[in-house]
């Protein structure tokens, strides 16, 4: 599990990096329906609408260590979580695109 991409900003202690890291794993292989990279700051994902729960706490909980993701969840029948980072912290969004 690479988890070289994560930020010094991440305040999430080391030991439990992977186990998130795991979480963002499962979600994708089990609910993700699509992923495109909008622009290099921009991350936009579809996923099934069941993962709502997961999602909503997946990415609260990731907000509290790394504050410098914006999460935006919409959609019902379809979910659409954006993700935005700021230019400094674009390597994030590599390492959760691979």
């Amino acid at each position: 599990m690479d988890e070289t991409w994560a930020p010094e900003a991440c305040t999430l202690p080391t030991a439990e990096r992977p186990f998130r890291v795991a979480e963002f794993d499962d979600l994708f292989a089990t609910h993700l329906r699509h992923a495109e990279r909008v622009d290099p700051q921009t991350l936009d994902l579809t996923l099934n609408p069941e993962s709502r729960a997961t999602v909503e706490d997946l990415t609260a909980r990731e907000t509290e260590c790394c504050s410098f993701f914006t999460f935006t969840l919409t959609g019902t029948t379809e979910l659409h979580l954006r993700i935005t980072v700021p230019p400094t912290q674009t390597a994030v969004l590599d390492g959760m695109l691979a």
